[in-house]
């Protein structure tokens, strides 16, 4: 492909993914909760929202007309990829011999829910999941269900009967982890605003990934953009002075994430993965709003939230 070519391509993929957004971004608070109530993981929800998306704007064009109701379609694609994933999961367990008598399902959380569908065990099946959370917390009547989950209403009927009969209270709090020594000596460097001490603190190999929008590949990459712009790039409300950004380390969920402070608001949460004694990944959720609103109050710490899109304004 010539390099004109392969410009006007790549021109018209993004013109056509901008129009889609329109449409579809708006939807993104349902489908992560969706997301959220079938994985128990708002890590795993903020992927599988990402790869809805991203399936349903290939999907599209393929699709002889639009359809007519996009917030039940979008249902659909990430029902389709939950239940795909269940499945793929159940024959690997069943390639080794694993007792699969029960389906397999997402890692748990031993969180209370927040919302009106209740805890799912982890015994129940992908389909009985997904009735349960399409009918209860979103309304969805049976025959909007069937059409989501493919399958016919006396089918959802039944999944809906064994789904609720299984709901339970929710499990016991995990143990606070042990955090590697490296991470409290990043804190230490991001507070001291010490680019160079951050940096031989990765490996040359570190990542640093915002889902779904962009990778910045090996740690002099990594220091030239996220770190450079988060240390030295964090502005007021007025944008006008600058304020001193605050790495904290926190233990979510069994696993310890450092919060990104700007003023007296966290503005990122970021995953992190340790190899020996330096850093191999960062995964940044500052351009993924339920993630942060969810892990924010369940730390019950202030934050803010600045949109799906690279450059879009806060709220």
């Amino acid at each position: 492909m010539t390099p004109g070519l392969d410009d006007l391509l790549g021109g018209a993929v993004k013109a056509s993914w901008r129009r889609f957004l329109d449409t579809y971004e708006p939807l993104r608070p349902d489908l992560y909760r969706y997301c959220r109530h079938l994985t128990r993981s708002p890590w795993d929800a903020e992927d599988m929202a990402q790869e809805t998306m991203a399936r349903a704007f290939v999907t599209l064009g393929i699709m002889t007309e639009p359809p007519h109701n996009p917030r039940a379609w979008l249902f659909r694609v990430a029902s389709n990829l939950w239940i795909n994933q269940m499945r793929q999961r159940r024959e690997l367990l069943t390639g080794f011999g694993a007792d699969v008598s029960e389906p397999a399902t997402a890692s748990a959380e031993p969180r209370a829910t927040r919302e009106a569908a209740g805890t799912l065990i982890a015994q129940l099946s992908p389909q009985e999941r997904a009735a349960v959370v399409l009918k209860d917390a979103f309304g969805l009547s049976l025959e909007e269900i069937a059409e989501a989950l493919s399958t016919t209403t006396g089918a959802i009927k039944a999944a809906l009967h064994r789904g609720r009969a299984k709901l339970v209270a929710p499990e016991p709090e995990e143990a606070v982890p042990v955090a590697p020594a490296v991470l409290d000596a990043f804190c230490d460097a991001f507070n001291a605003r010490d680019l160079d001490r951050l940096t031989a603190l990765l490996l040359d190999t570190t990542t640093m990934e915002y889902p779904g929008l962009k990778i910045e590949y090996g740690a002099q990459a990594v220091r030239a953009g996220s770190l450079q712009g988060t240390l030295f790039g964090c502005p007021d409300e007025d944008h006008e002075l600058l304020i001193i950004p605050r790495s904290e380390l926190r233990a979510h969920r069994g696993e310890s994430i450092f919060l990104w402070w700007c003023g007296g608001e966290v503005h990122a949460v970021v995953r992190v993965e340790v190899d020996g004694d330096r850093i191999a990944r960062l995964r940044n959720y500052y351009h993924a709003p339920e993630v942060i609103t969810e892990v924010c109050r369940e730390l019950d710490v202030p934050f803010r939230t600045h949109g799906y899109r690279l450059g879009s304004g806060s709220s």
